[in-house]
């Protein structure tokens, strides 16, 4: 039973808390403390605490620990399981949706319509993301991170992930 009430916890929240983690807080406090008391909540405002000073999805680290705390391995997994299954469920209800009508031509227009939004985002972020770095390493440095990269991801086909981890040593080493 104490399962079903680690994925009702984390999932109802998950499906009503619409923008993410930092909006489902508030009901995955009253599932915790309010409804099964398995938390009070300065120990609630602890594990959040914890959870903001962790890197990754805030929601998702506390239903690891609370599930953790109530029944171990299995209840993490449970808990962790239950905040990403709404996103997960609407993925693949989408996704079905998208391949059924994926020849109409509206779809088609749609996806024609969308690309150049997207184009800009990330244009938008690439020109945040320079800034920055021009701002905390200057010009020189961004440019020659820049375009060892550029060669290494586009001529020599190198995986991005040994890319990045480059840079971030090259960082550590040189820059930090």
């Amino acid at each position: 039973m104490i399962y079903v009430q680690i994925f009702l916890a984390f999932f109802i929240p998950g499906i009503l808390g619409y923008g993410g983690g930092p909006a489902s807080i508030p009901l995955v406090e009253n599932e915790v403390v309010d409804r099964y008391g398995w938390l009070t909540v300065n120990e609630f405002s602890e594990v959040l605490a914890l959870a903001n000073a962790l890197p990754g999805p805030i929601a998702t680290k506390m239903a690891g620990y609370i599930g953790y705390q109530q029944a171990g391995i299995l209840g993490a997994a449970v808990g962790v399981f239950a905040t990403v299954a709404p996103s997960l469920i609407m993925m693949l209800l989408l996704l079905s949706l998208l391949m059924k009508y994926k020849d109409s031509p509206k779809v088609k227009k749609l996806t024609n319509l969308v690309r150049p939004a997207i184009a800009v985002l990330l244009g938008i972020m690439t020109i945040s993301f320079f800034s920055t770095a021009y701002n905390g390493i200057g010009l020189w440095q961004t440019v020659i991170i820049g375009v060892v990269s550029f060669f290494l991801l586009e001529k020599w086909k190198i995986h991005p992930v040994y890319v990045i981890s480059s840079a971030l040593i090259y960082g550590a080493i040189f820059l930090g």
